[in-house]
């Protein structure tokens, strides 16, 4: 029987990477790229783990320096993300999500994203007319708004902003937000979410939006808004949502109409 240290180092010895000492391109580089070549084409699989940097200087005969740049590239990218006693191991580069009424939260979760959150508002304010029409309440009333950051394996992937009805959450703290999502909450507070309309689009980001999401100005992102609604068919939820259109896709299936 193999143990894990064996089929870390069975991972990468596998993969044949190649360093090209008289290439003009530096050694890092070459190590980055063949690494990300063999995540894309499968060889290495999500939660694959690739040891330490001694342990991948050591197995692949490049310096630890050398091997730190590499990862840290493709930690950048999402391809790779480093655990303190564990090391190094690969996960999903792009996240995955099938249009059904899920949440986010749950859905990086299940693929093993890590997910965590950062509050950037929990607020109490007057509805606008577009909160208003979609929640079913006049404009100007007073709606919870929250603001949040989403990341996955410490990478940010959303802006989700949301509005809901004073009184469903009298207790929302912002601890509670970072701490699991809001479906979860709503959940667990009684509410059984039954079905939802969204519209999907994409638009270019604003310095704020790129500021949130790691990206420039005018980098393309994916938008949502959402409307949820419980078994009795009222509006419980109203999100509009930002995605960072390099690491997410929507996922449906199509069938031919007969």
């Amino acid at each position: 029987m193999k143990t894990g240290r064996q089929k870390t180092a069975d991972a990468t010895t596998r993969l044949g990477i190649a360093i090209d000492r008289m290439s003009p391109v530096p050694l890092y580089h070459q190590f980055a790229q063949q690494l990300e070549q063999a995540i894309e084409h499968g060889l290495l699989l999500p939660g694959t783990l690739l040891g330490n940097e001694i342990d991948l200087a050591g197995r692949l005969g490049l310096s630890r320096p050398t091997v730190r740049q590499g990862i840290k590239a493709l930690v950048e990218k999402g391809l790779l993300v480093r655990s303190r006693g564990v090391g190094t191991r690969v996960v999903h580069n792009t996240v995955k999500r099938s249009l059904e009424l899920t949440s986010l939260y749950d859905d990086l979760a299940e693929a093993g994203q890590e997910p965590s959150t950062r509050v950037v508002r929990n607020d109490v304010v007057p509805a606008s007319a577009e909160a208003a029409a979609a929640l079913g309440i006049g404009t100007g009333d007073n709606v919870v708004y929250l603001e949040r950051i989403r990341y996955a394996n410490g990478l940010p992937v959303a802006v989700l902003r949301n509005h809901l009805p004073t009184g469903l959450l009298p207790d929302l703290g912002t601890d509670m937000l970072e701490a699991t999502g809001l479906y979860r909450l709503l959940h667990a507070a009684g509410i059984s979410l039954h079905s939802g309309h969204q519209t999907i689009g994409a638009r270019a980001a604003t310095a704020e939006d790129g500021e949130h999401l790691g990206e420039p100005e005018g980098a393309p992102l994916l938008t949502l808004r959402r409307t949820a609604y419980d078994a009795a068919g009222e509006a419980v939820e109203y999100g509009t949502h930002l995605y960072n259109a390099a690491r997410y896709v929507f996922e449906l299936q199509l069938l031919m109409r007969q």
